[in-house]
C-alpha cells in the first residue's frame, strides 16, 4: 500500500484502506468535489459532442469519484486523469492525483514517466483548443505554443514538486523516529549490560575477599591450634615452654586481629553511605541513566578494594613464615633458587600465599611430618613449590584440623588469573605436593 504524506497504521476504527476516519472523511469530500466538477464538464462535453447528457453527467461522475482511491492506486487515477483530459474535465483529479503519486512510495522513475505523460497529454489538449480559437485571437504565432506550455506547466509542476517535497519530508521522519527508537532499545541494552557487569564485579569480589578471608586467618588459626595443643601436652612437665607457647598463641592471635581489622577497615572504606529514599521516577531514561553510573561505582569500588588488597605480603617474607611454623615445632626445610629479580606486586603476594596455604594444609592434615619449601627464580616466572612427606607413626590424629576444602580452589583460581599454572597432589611416598609456577608479568602465561 502506498501512502500519501503520513504514516498509516492498520488501527482499530479504520474503514478499508485508511488508517484513520479523518484521512477517509477527507479523501471523500475531495472526491465528492471532484465527482461535481468533472459532472459538470461531462454535462458541457456531452452538449459539444452531440451525446446524450445524462451519459456524459454520469461518466464525469464516475471518473471525479475515483479521486478516493489516490492513497491506495495513485497511479491509476493519474491514468484515469490522463484519459479523460481529452473531454477537458478532470482539473480537480489531476490536480491531486499527481500530488498524491509524488508523495507517495512509488519508484521515482515511474513518477517521473506518468507524471511526463499527463505533462504531454494536457500540452496536447492545450494545444489543440488553442489552435480552434486561435482565428478568434488577435496574436501572432508565438502564442498558441507559450500558452500551451505554460498552462501544462502549470498544471502539473506545482502539484509534482509539493508531492515531492511532502514525501520526502515524511520519509525523513520517519527514518527519525526508526533512528530514535533504534537508539533508545541500544540505551536499554547497554543499561542491561552495565548492570551485568556491576553484578560479575560484585561477584569477583566476593570471592575476592573470601580468598583473602582465607589466607588471612587459617594460617594464623592453624599456628595458633598447633601451639595449643603443645601448650597443653607441656603445661605440667615443662612450665618454661608452656609459658613460652602461650606468648606465641597471643602473638598470633593478635596478629590475626589486626590483619582482619585492616580487611574489615578496606570493607568498610568503600561501603556506600546511606542515602535518603529516592524519589519515584518517573522518566524512564533518568531511570535508565542511573544503571550505567551504579556499574560504575562498583567498579570503581571493586579498583579500589584491589589496589588496597595488594600492598599485601611479598617474596621477602618468606623466611618470616618458615619461622612460624619451625616455632609451632614443624621442621621446615627452605631453599631458593636463582637470584630475586623485580616482578609485579600481585605476583609476589600470590606466591607468599601459595606457600603460606602449602604449609597450612600440612599443619591441618600431616602434623608432625617434614615439609620443604622450595622457590625458584627464572627468566620470566617464578616458581613454588611445598612438599611434605607422611606423617610419622604414633602422631595424635586427634591433633588434625577441620578443613573447608576451600584452600586448593583458592590458590589456583589465584595462579589461574595470572596466567600460571597449578598442581597439587599426592606423592608416591606417601605425602602430598603443592607446585605452581606463575610469569612475572600477569597474563604472560
Amino acid at each position: 500500500m502506498t501512502t500519501t504524506g503520513e504514516v498509516h497504521h492498520q488501527a482499530a476504527g479504520g474503514l478499508w484502506w485508511w488508517g484513520r476516519r479523518r484521512s477517509a472523511v477527507f479523501d471523500i469530500g475531495l472526491a465528492v468535489l471532484s465527482a461535481a466538477e468533472c459532472g459538470v464538464e461531462g454535462f458541457a462535453f456531452a452538449q459539444r459532442g452531440g451525446l446524450p447528457v445524462g451519459i456524459g453527467v454520469l461518466v464525469g461522475v464516475l471518473v471525479g469519484a475515483t479521486l478516493v482511491l489516490r492513497r491506495r492506486w495513485p497511479i491509476a487515477v493519474v491514468l484515469i486523469s490522463i484519459a479523460v483530459s481529452p473531454a477537458s474535465m478532470g482539473f480537480l483529479l489531476t490536480v491531486v492525483g499527481l500530488y498524491s503519486l509524488a508523495a507517495s512510495d512509488v519508484p521515482r522513475r515511474i513518477t517521473v514517466c506518468v507524471a511526463g505523460m499527463s505533462l504531454v497529454g494536457t500540452l496536447i489538449v492545450v494545444w489543440a483548443r488553442m489552435m480552434q480559437d486561435h482565428d478568434r485571437l488577435q496574436f501572432g504565432g508565438w502564442f498558441v505554443p507559450f500558452m500551451a506550455i505554460t498552462m501544462s506547466l502549470g498544471l502539473t509542476g506545482p502539484s509534482v514538486l509539493l508531492g515531492l517535497y511532502v514525501g520526502a519530508r515524511r520519509r525523513l521522519m520517519e527514518s527519525l523516529r526508526e533512528r530514535a527508537d533504534s537508539l533508545e532499545r541500544e540505551l536499554q541494552l547497554l543499561a542491561e549490560r552495565a548492570e551485568e557487569r556491576a553484578e560479575w564485579a560484585r561477584g569477583e569480589e566476593r570471592t575476592r575477599i573470601a580468598r583473602e578471608m582465607h589466607d588471612v586467618v587459617a594460617h594464623r588459626v592453624s599456628l595458633m591450634v598447633v601451639h595449643a595443643a603443645a601448650l597443653q601436652a607441656v603445661a605440667r612437665k615443662d612450665p618454661e615452654k608452656a609459658v613460652k607457647n602461650a606468648a606465641l598463641v597471643g602473638d598470633m592471635g593478635r596478629q590475626a586481629l589486626t590483619e582482619l581489622r585492616e580487611m574489615l577497615g578496606v570493607l568498610r572504606a568503600h561501603e556506600p553511605k546511606p542515602e535518603p529514599a529516592p524519589e519515584p521516577v518517573r522518566d524512564r531514561e533518568a531511570a535508565r541513566d542511573r544503571e550505567p553510573l551504579a556499574a560504575v561505582g562498583a567498579a570503581a569500588a571493586a579498583a579500589a578494594f584491589r589496589a588496597e588488597v595488594e600492598q599485601g605480603p611479598c617474596l621477602a617474607e618468606v623466611d618470616a613464615l618458615v619461622e612460624q611454623s619451625r616455632a609451632a615445632g614443624m621442621v621446615v626445610e627452605l631453599l631458593v633458587e636463582g637470584e630475586a629479580a623485580e616482578c609485579s606486586r600481585e605476583v609476589e603476594q600470590t606466591a607468599y600465599r601459595v606457600i603460606q596455604e602449602g604449609l597450612t594444609n600440612v599443619h591441618k592434615h600431616a602434623p608432625g611430618a617434614k615439609a620443604r619449601v622450595r622457590v625458584a627464580h627464572r627468566a620470566g616466572e617464578v616458581a613454588m613449590q611445598v612438599e611434605n612427606g607422611p606423617s610419622p607413626e604414633g602422631a595424635d590424629d586427634g591433633a588434625r584440623l577441620p578443613s573447608g576444602g576451600n584452600g586448593l580452589v583458592g590458590m589456583r583460581e589465584r595462579v589461574a588469573a595470572l596466567g600460571g599454572v597449578f598442581v597439587a597432589g599426592p606423592t608416591d611416598a606417601g605425602g602430598f605436593r603443592v607446585s605452581a609456577v606463575i610469569p612475572r608479568e600477569p597474563g604472560a602465561g
